[in-house]
């Protein structure tokens, strides 16, 4: 990789952090602390929050009945996803007691903190429990398995692809074979840390 594209990227992750604090500013506004895992509201801001819940009656008349029909389809997907995530813990005690190197934590993305929400009604936290599961698992799936390709093949794709874990930018050129071995091993030294 060149200076030019490794400044371009010190570039974009110092935008990061600073869009990052931008966003912590802003919600900041929200009074709330997290004690033991658990967040609190102040009372006057969990009462103004209960206000503004709908009622259940209210939200089963507005949902749409193709909506809660297909429901069951919705949460099926809780079991394959329960199996991914005992393959997952499997998997990673595994590869990492194999090959010692570490994985992310699966509570840094699998966070369940919205049922503390006091505009949300019952069905309305259960969906967002439903979500918090899901797509956290599938973050944190994609995390362990770009840790996987960091070390098994780290080598940039030759077709464009959707979507960049946070490693793909310091993988290996497609077709840069030059030293590819000595540059396999200090890129592994350098990011597996």
């Amino acid at each position: 990789m060149n200076d030019t594209i490794k400044n371009m990227i010190a570039d974009i992750e110092e935008m990061k952090s600073k869009l990052g604090e931008e966003i912590e500013k802003q919600e900041a506004q929200v009074s709330y602390k997290i004690k033991n895992g658990y967040v609190e509201f102040e009372k006057e801001m969990l009462s103004k929050q209960k206000e503004n819940m709908k009622s259940l009656w209210e939200w089963f008349a507005e949902t749409p009945f193709l909506h809660l029909l297909s429901s069951p389809v919705v949460y099926m997907m809780v079991f394959p996803a329960m199996l991914l995530d005992i393959m997952l813990f499997i998997y990673r005690k595994v590869v990492s007691s194999v090959f010692k190197f570490d994985f992310p934590k699966r509570n840094e993305y699998v966070v369940f903190d919205r049922q503390y929400l006091g505009y949300l009604n019952i069905m309305e936290k259960i969906n967002c429990m439903y979500c918090s599961y899901f797509n956290g698992l599938m973050a944190y799936a994609s995390a362990i398995a770009s840790r996987t390709e960091l070390y098994f093949c780290p080598i940039k794709h030759a077709k464009k692809v959707a979507y960049k874990h946070e490693y793909y930018d310091a993988f290996l050129g497609y077709g840069e074979e030059d030293k590819y071995q000595d540059k396999l091993k200090k890129l592994r030294e350098d990011t597996l840390k």
